[in-house]
């Protein structure tokens, strides 16, 4: 038989198989023989107040084995001869919108302006060597999209509807840690994440669906209001009746087509800032109040914190404990930032995001007459600035000493920092916004009174931190999931303004084509244009 447990450890014992099945024996007041194997479905650490904590909820098996591992059901089918859906874009909305159209009966036709996982590799490789960017193969465009080689992160507070547990599964069957199923925060880690890329395309292709790389889409077909397909910029023309768009956030090119083709789209909020880096000992000291550093059985420590500051948000995301700061920019005349760990956390940095809500009616009105672009047009004006800072070339980024830039003063150098490109220095407040320079000033300084010894020079803030969201949405009809005017058009993703990380984008993926599947006359349309 089996039992839940659900028992609060230390982390030794949680890291120690050993220690941990005599605790669950000791709970359940039984003999240690009889407990045969225990699974961990859920572990939480809890550091607040005293020693770190850990809660599991766990299943037991007592007298028997459990059973093997069964590989779960995912209704993949063969399509190869099955009408052809396009699907723009290889990242987490992508994907995962192909496999679930696998499994509805579709063929996908997956279009990715970038290269393969492997060839990303070396074109990133080339970027920390301060070899170049190619604007088409960076840490924003190739197979698994922006996620694959920034940090791999699963956590997410979306109340998107959709089958988390289904998407955690299908990475852990192509290659994730099987942790990701359990862990409060789960992460697989940019060492990983590209063979689970390479798997799940093996399973696409496997399945009868198309991939092409190099496929940069520059127009879409459209015909009385209805897609018959795309072209790309290498001139090839693919065409079906259905068309999933999910391109990323940061393929700005995409909107500026679509506003060429007066597809409707909207301006919307987001966020921008800086990335905050602390030597990863300090953070640990912080969170788990253990000044002779931490124990050898927690994982790096983390943090989340956020403050309203003049009627706006600012606050820490996707924190990588024991990360890397990576240049995340597609453009050879803009900077940005990102961060990024490997599964093991292992670097001696800790960095987040720490950015301030933007509306849509902070938007400087010079950039107005852009219209539903106006806060794109803002986004690229201070990555712009950011690379002026450098003096125009290559991808080293502006920053300065934490503790000089909230008090306002200007730093003499800078400590040392992960970011491989380099740093120059820089007084951020001088020419970032003030909307943004000021609210980053009094909600680091706030962060500091709640975290003490965070607020100190022996950190670093590095700009810019400009794509934590879409400030573009293409709209759709919240019944059909189509774009209101344009019918077989489905848009999704962080780049069409709906999801916001690895998880949320691939729920709105597979959601974009469960809508597909369930439009009959557009099934229609899709098996003409294919025949």
């Amino acid at each position: 038989m089996n039992k839940d447990v659900q028992i609060v450890v230390s982390p030794e014992q949680a890291g120690r198989h050993e220690l941990l099945m005599h605790q669950v024996a000791s709970h359940l007041h039984m003999d240690l023989l009889r407990i045969r194997h225990v699974r961990i479905l859920r572990k939480s650490i809890d550091a607040r107040g005293g020693a770190p904590k850990v809660n599991l909820q766990l299943e037991a098996w007592i007298d028997e084995s459990p059973p093997a591992f069964a590989v779960p059901d995912f209704g993949w089918q063969s399509v190869a001869r099955q009408a052809p859906v396009l699907v723009i874009g290889a990242g987490p909305a992508g994907l995962f919108a192909a496999l679930k159209l696998i499994a509805l009966g579709f063929k996908p036709v997956v279009l990715e302006r970038g290269r393969d996982v492997h060839a990303r590799k070396i074109d990133i490789a080339r970027i920390h060597r301060r070899q170049g960017l190619d604007s088409e193969s960076n840490y924003c465009f190739g197979e698994g999209g922006a996620g694959t080689f920034s940090d791999g992160k699963l956590y997410t507070r979306s109340k998107k509807k959709g089958n988390l547990r289904g998407i955690l599964e299908i990475l852990h069957v192509h290659g994730a840690d099987e942790n990701i199923l359990y862990e409060a925060h789960p992460h697989i880690g940019s060492d990983k994440l590209p063979r689970v890329i390479e798997n799940i395309r093996r399973t696409i292709l496997a399945h009868g669906g198309d991939i092409h790389f190099g496929q940069k889409v520059d127009a879409l077909l459209l015909e009385g209001g209805q897609v018959r397909g795309c072209r790309t910029a290498a001139g090839d023309r693919f065409e079906a009746g259905a068309l999933i768009l999910a391109t990323g956030h940061s393929a700005h090119d995409v909107y500026d087509m679509l506003g060429r083709q007066a597809v409707a789209m909207e301006a919307k909020g987001f966020a921008m800032g800086v990335r905050v880096e602390h030597p990863q000992a300090l953070i640990d000291q912080i969170q788990y109040r253990c000044k002779a550093g931490r124990s050898e059985w927690l994982p790096a420590a983390a943090y989340a914190q956020v403050e309203q500051v003049a009627g706006r948000g600012v606050y820490s995301f996707c924190m990588c404990p024991g990360g890397h700061i990576v240049p995340a920019g597609c453009g050879a005349e803009e900077i940005v930032v990102n961060g990024m760990s490997t599964a093991r956390r292992d670097s001696p940095f800790a960095n987040a995001g720490v950015v301030v809500e933007i509306r849509t009616d902070d938007i400087p009105a010079e950039f107005a007459s852009a219209g539903a672009l106006a806060g794109l047009r803002f986004q690229q004006h201070i990555e712009r600035l950011a690379f002026l800072q450098n003096g125009g070339s290559g991808q080293s980024a502006p920053a300065q000493r934490l503790a000089d830039f909230v008090g306002g003063n200007p730093s003499a150098d800078l400590p040392r920092c992960s970011y491989l490109p380099g740093l120059v220095v820089s007084p951020l407040a001088q020419w970032l916004p003030d909307q943004i320079g000021r609210r980053l000033q009094q909600g680091l300084k706030a962060f500091g009174s709640r975290m003490r010894g965070y607020l100190t020079n022996e950190a670093v803030a590095v700009g810019v931190e400009s794509r934590s969201s879409s400030p573009v949405r293409v709209p759709r009809d919240p019944e059909t999931g189509q774009h209101p005017h344009i019918t077989g058009l489905f848009p999704c993703g962080e780049g069409a303004g709906y999801a916001g990380g690895i998880t949320s984008a691939a729920m709105d993926g597979e959601n974009a084509a469960q809508c597909v599947a369930r439009r009959g006359s557009l099934s229609t349309a899709i098996s003409t244009a294919y025949s």
